[in-house]
């Protein structure tokens, strides 16, 4: 049985669907076969994501970890979104782990106390032979850093530029995680929910949750009609 990843004593996890398997690569293909083979003996020590809101940053630094954990691995989620205003505490030992995966590393730039930690970090993990994953908005050189050897650091790795999916991926996104939950969605229902739905993938997917509890409770297909009924839409 393998070990679920490193938690942080702060009410951080993973979120269940967050694998590779509902992550629909489209023009990303490249760096999902990299992440996926990042804990090999020849995978990549040190990755380094960018991407703007709804490219999957978070989804694919959790599925990083689920993939450690499935390997019998040790892995540390970070959301530094979430934590940055705790002291980098955190950062303490992380040698120790096999991945350790930082969400939004931006938010902390230019704090010195957080610069500081993660320089040393990243030294301890690259002298150890460990794993460092890193997400952001924007590309390493375009950090305001305030200490030169974190941003020397900070284009150690093999940087991937995150896109977005256009119209027909997010259908496919959406149908790919009805499918996961055993729902049928056909392109009509599916094209409905995109074009009445939020924009956010996140939030459609939201809405997809709530349509399997629905249809689920009331024993109905999922037909344009059930969506209007049961979203309000």
């Amino acid at each position: 049985m393998s070990r679920a990843p490193a938690q942080l004593p702060l009410g951080v996890g993973l979120r269940d669907d967050a694998t590779f398997d509902s992550y629909l690569p489209a023009a990303n293909a490249s760096l999902v076969d990299r992440l996926v083979h990042q804990l090999d003996a020849e995978g990549e020590p040190f990755l380094y994501l960018w991407g703007g809101p709804g490219t999957g940053r978070t989804h694919l630094l959790q599925a990083a970890c689920h993939a450690a954990s499935d390997r019998d691995m040790r892995a540390l989620y970070l959301p530094l979104r979430d934590l940055g205003h705790f002291p980098p505490l955190m950062l303490e030992d992380v040698e120790r782990l096999d991945l350790v995966a930082i969400d939004d590393i931006d938010t902390v730039i230019g704090r010195r106390r957080w610069e500081e930690g993660l320089f040393h970090a990243f030294n301890r993990l690259r002298d150890a032979g460990k794993r460092l994953l890193v997400s952001a908005s924007v590309a390493p050189r375009q950090l305001p850093v305030a200490l030169p050897d974190l941003a020397s650091r900070l284009t150690w790795g093999v940087t991937f530029h995150l896109h977005g999916l256009d119209d027909g991926e997010r259908l496919q996104a959406l149908q790919l995680r009805a499918r996961l939950r055993g729902m049928q969605l056909t392109d009509d229902v599916a094209r409905y929910i995109l074009h009445r739905g939020p924009r956010s993938l996140g939030e459609l997917f939201e809405a997809l949750a709530e349509l399997d509890r629905a249809s689920l409770t009331a024993q109905r297909k999922l037909t344009i009609p059930f969506v209007k009924q049961a979203l309000g839409w």
